[in-house]
């Protein structure tokens, strides 16, 4: 293999140690930092995120709690949760679990969050500072991808990136963030012509559209970092991402795994999002 590994499960280990020396810190001030998840329905996969999620409060001595609502939960019933957890002094992050069942409307459930405990970093508020280059909260999964880039080595100001995906989750985020240090940023979708030519120029790709092997060799510009956000399953039912790890890894310089590559970073931003909205209380409790 040529390419670098970039390991995320390493790295978010060590994004763990450092919050829980912060969580520490502020429970030697009398303040326990407190995260609320709430998940509705029961999607395989959203447990299964949910889940780790919970354990990696534990392991960092967050305390979580976690909401599990039937699928047929009202949205006037969930909006009334959130507003309980937003007036609730012991919790400083909330996390709703997407996707929603249907009949539940996204869109105003993140809005009922409470800005200044939204660690998901989705709500609008937080979008346009982001937008503005003043975040409040970053998204978790793009924040993930820019420490590991950091982690990586890869000099971003001046460099050219290639955003696979215009998501409002991953895409759109990602490309703010990426501009903000320095990059010249190329967002590339479903309608993008000669995606192919777009990638073989840059030096940082960033896949995110959910479509197994769309990134191959001949894609790539020789040393140039990929990272594969995407988590699909091939037709052997293993997981893989969204490029060509096999292929891509002869040719770039450092390389995402899926899995063990941006997931449990995602996971871990999640973790200081909390701890930074913690903080911020402890510092102006108003």
């Amino acid at each position: 293999m040529k390419a670098t590994l970039i390991d995320g499960n390493a790295l978010a280990q060590t994004v763990r140690n450092e919050v829980a020396v912060r969580v520490r810190a502020l429970a030697a001030q009398g303040v326990q930092t407190g995260l609320a998840v709430v998940l509705v329905g029961d999607n395989p996969a959203s447990a299964v995120y949910v889940r780790n999620k919970v354990k990696d409060c534990q392991e960092v001595g967050i305390h979580s709690i976690l909401d599990r609502l039937p699928a047929d939960t009202t949205e006037a019933v969930l909006l009334a949760r959130i507003a309980e957890l937003n007036a609730d002094p012991s919790i400083h992050g909330i996390l709703v679990q997407l996707p929603l069942p249907a009949h539940i409307d996204e869109h105003r459930v993140i809005e009922a969050i409470a800005p200044a405990k939204d660690a998901d970093g989705f709500h609008i508020s937080n979008v346009g500072l982001l937008m503005t280059g003043k975040p409040l909260f970053r998204p978790c999964t793009p924040y993930g991808v820019m420490k590991m880039l950091e982690h990586a080595g890869t000099a971003l100001d001046g460099a050219h990136a290639v955003v696979i995906g215009r998501s409002n989750i991953v895409g759109k985020p990602q490309a703010l963030m990426l501009l903000a240090a320095g990059a010249t940023v190329t967002i590339c979708h479903s309608r993008t012509r000669d995606l192919a030519e777009h990638c073989r120029r840059a030096d940082v790709i960033v896949a995110a559209v959910g479509k197994v092997g769309l990134v191959t060799a001949e894609m790539v510009k020789p040393g140039a970092t990929v990272i594969d956000v995407g988590m699909n399953r091939n037709a052997q039912g293993r997981l893989c991402g969204d490029v060509d790890f096999e292929g891509v890894s002869q040719v770039a310089g450092a390389i995402t795994p899926v899995p063990g590559g941006v997931g449990p970073m995602t996971r871990a931003m999640l973790l200081v999002n909390t701890i930074e909205a913690a903080e911020r209380r402890a510092a102006d409790p108003r």
